[in-house]
Order: C-alpha cells, then structure tokens, then sequence
C-alpha cells in the first residue's frame, strides 16, 4: 500500500496495511476511508483512484453508512438508489416500535 501513504493508520485496525494492495483491495480500502475516514484520508483516494473508479468500487458496498451513503451520493452525482448498501437497508425487516 505504499502508493496510499498518508492515510491514517487507524482506518486498518485489524489489518496490516503493508499486505494491502491499492489495486486489489481497493474497494475495501475506499469504504474504509468513506466511512471512517478524515477529510485529508478523502483527498488522498480521490487524487489516486480518481472520482470513476470510486464510483465503480463504492456502487456495489453493502457496508457504507448512512452519512457515507449520502456523502457519495452527492460527490459522484448518483441517486441513493443506485447503491446496493440503499437498496440492502429499504429490504430488512425493520423491529415493531412500540
């Protein structure tokens, strides 16, 4: 991952970023930072992956959070519906409130 550095080393938590690949493992590398990234961690995979290919790898995440949800939805230009995690979250079974 020495094409990456910069990011925070907090983002791989339970991981050794020495043994990622930016190219492999880039859509696991771009939802961590979406999700629990700072903005500097942002800037870093946007001016190495590009706005395309961060669209490409973050349309079919199941696991990004509402607020990186919205984040995307509105940098890349792309309805929330198109992301899978949007339409993951509309199909479960929501708990009765009582």
């Amino acid at each position: 991952m020495n094409d990456l550095i910069g990011l925070s080393k907090s983002l791989f938590w339970d991981t050794s970023p020495e043994l990622l690949d930016a190219q492999k493992h880039a859509r696991f590398i771009i939802s961590r930072v979406v999700n629990f990234g700072q903005l500097q961690d942002w800037k870093i995979i946007k001016a190495f992956y590009g706005l395309e290919r961060i669209k490409t790898e973050t349309l079919p995440c199941s696991d990004l959070m509402p607020k990186s949800l919205s984040f995307l939805s509105l940098v890349l230009e792309v309805p929330r519906e198109d992301f899978l995690c949007y339409t993951k979250i509309q199909s479960q079974k929501q708990h009765w409130s009582f």
